[in-house]
């Protein structure tokens, strides 16, 4: 009963043709293990192969043992990275270290941004036609990585490249609902910009709900910054990994029923975008349809309030820095 309210709750059903691969880079860590398991869970993945450095194979065969219809493969070192992509539809890249006390995510960058470039640099080797969610922060310069290194590839198509950003509208519907105190799953929050800091930026205005300043005020410091919550909680032993896996799992699933021809799916995601190109911002999250090749449409910003305006002015600057940040990495001399 417990598998049945979890599917109902978390996924869409079923009805298409199953099938698809999904490889999951960074599945032995914080995000990609809980990230993994859901994907075990859902229909829509058929085979689902875990990747990282180290301990993949008890993870995989931990995974497998649960009863749904997906075979599960564990791969281990740079040596096996091209089994677990090859033949891949989807692949969710949550590898990287995890943020700690007082770390910024872009404090991250010198770190991740390294083994993001490794890891798209296979992907676009053994599998350039598969669809890209990337987890790993700083997701505003990390999906400018790897974009980079599919150009340099040869093989990049923007509408198969994606910043997974659903934590932000997650945790946005939670906020609000509280706040509100209603139910957080009928919240709809349209959050643009980035994912990190001043570049998120909740719409609450177009919510229909109605806020004092002070309300307003408080919910976009804390959605912006809801994050630090969780790493301030786990008292330097990490950040949002559970949180972060159920929103990259919604993020999936969503992707994998657009492939799959279901119309109408959309979800806010990080992508090379025309909404702010007036402003230099080449990457851009705004709610964006998903269809049988990735993105469909990208849905402009919409009406926004004097205040939210304001949250624009300073989100593209620093937007501006990180996307270059990203593009300097992979093509410095």
């Amino acid at each position: 009963m417990l598998a049945s309210r979890m599917f109902a709750r978390g996924f869409a059903s079923s009805s298409f043709q199953r099938g698809a691969k999904v490889a999951v880079l960074g599945a032995a860590g914080g995000i990609g293990q809980p990230l993994s398991l859901l994907l075990k869970l859902n229909p829509h993945v058929d085979r689902l192969a875990l990747y990282d450095i180290v301990n993949t194979p008890g993870v995989a065969a931990d995974i497998s043992h649960i009863n749904t219809n997906s075979v599960v493969t564990g791969h281990k070192g740079p040596e096996q990275l091209g089994d677990a992509l090859k033949d891949s539809q989807v692949i969710v890249i949550p590898a990287g270290v995890p943020r700690k006390p007082g770390m910024t995510r872009d404090d991250l960058f010198n770190t991740n941004a390294g083994i993001v470039k490794t890891l798209a640099e296979a992907a676009a080797k053994y599998a350039p036609k598969a669809h890209l969610l990337i987890i790993a922060n700083p997701v505003n310069s990390t999906v400018p990585i790897v974009a980079e290194v599919f150009k340099k590839a040869g093989v990049f198509d923007p509408s198969r490249l994606f910043g997974v950003t659903t934590l932000d509208v997650v945790r946005a519907s939670t906020f609000v609902g509280q706040v509100k105190n209603s139910n957080p799953e009928e919240v709809k929050v349209h959050v643009i910009g980035g994912h990190s800091g001043v570049t998120i930026m909740p719409l609450l205005s177009q919510t229909g709900i109605k806020f004092s300043q002070d309300e307003i005020e408080k919910l976009t410091h804390r959605i912006q910054f809801g994050g630090d919550e969780v790493v301030k909680a786990k008292d330097g032993t990490g950040s949002a990994t559970l949180s972060m896996a159920q929103a990259g799992a919604r993020f999936t699933d969503s992707l994998l029923r657009a492939l799959a021809g279901e119309k109408g799916i959309v979800e806010p995601t990080y992508v090379k975008s025309h909404v702010a190109e007036k402003d230099g911002v080449e990457y851009f999250s705004t709610n964006v349809e998903l269809g049988p090749n990735g993105v469909k449409k990208i849905h402009d910003i919409g009406p926004v309030s004097d205040y939210e305006k304001k949250l624009y002015e300073a989100a593209i600057p620093e937007l501006k820095k990180n996307i270059a940040k990203g593009v300097q990495f992979v093509n410095k001399a």
